[in-house]
């Protein structure tokens, strides 16, 4: 995944059990689109997943959760300093990841309404949500419209609308 950060301008945040974070829109990326940025990231982490299979031959699968707002960002620690977020744009990502579905990508509201002309969504409906009660969200689908080039190859099979 790592490398798909840099394809796609996102920034690797942690790598804590099995949550990987990464981050859009901070200063110094200069991306203009950072909820589209995002969106491709988590469809090529899905897609390189896919090609992953453990030693019976099963697929692997991972839950992929978005979220979008606002956060703080510092640097913890004197003795082993590390660049962290906080904030409750943080805690709804994890819980998007939480309370997702297995090989799918979950989103909140506030990002489907920032990415819906650009993908297709089922709405999954109201959820219960850790700290924040019911959350309306939805389960990813496929490409409604073309993003920017730099996102992704035509030919590349995350680029194919896919319904589960």
């Amino acid at each position: 995944f790592d490398v798909l950060t840099e394809k796609f301008n996102v920034y690797k945040v942690e790598t804590i059990g099995d949550a990987y974070m990464v981050v859009a829109g901070l200063p110094f990326q200069h991306n203009p689109q950072p909820a589209i940025a995002i969106m491709e990231m988590a469809l090529a982490m899905q897609e390189a997943v896919r090609q992953v299979h453990t030693c019976d031959g099963r697929a692997l699968q991972i839950r992929v959760g978005v979220h979008c707002g606002s956060a703080v960002a510092g640097t913890v620690g004197k003795k082993m300093p590390r660049f962290c977020f906080f904030g409750d744009t943080v805690n709804t990502a994890s819980r998007m990841e939480s309370t997702g579905v297995p090989g799918r990508i979950q989103i909140s509201q506030e990002l489907y309404d920032r990415v819906r002309d650009y993908y297709e969504f089922e709405q999954r409906g109201l959820i219960k949500v850790k700290g924040k009660g019911e959350m309306n969200t939805y389960l990813h689908l496929g490409r409604r419209r073309a993003v920017s080039a730099e996102f992704h190859s035509p030919d590349s099979p995350s680029s194919q609308k896919r319904h589960s």
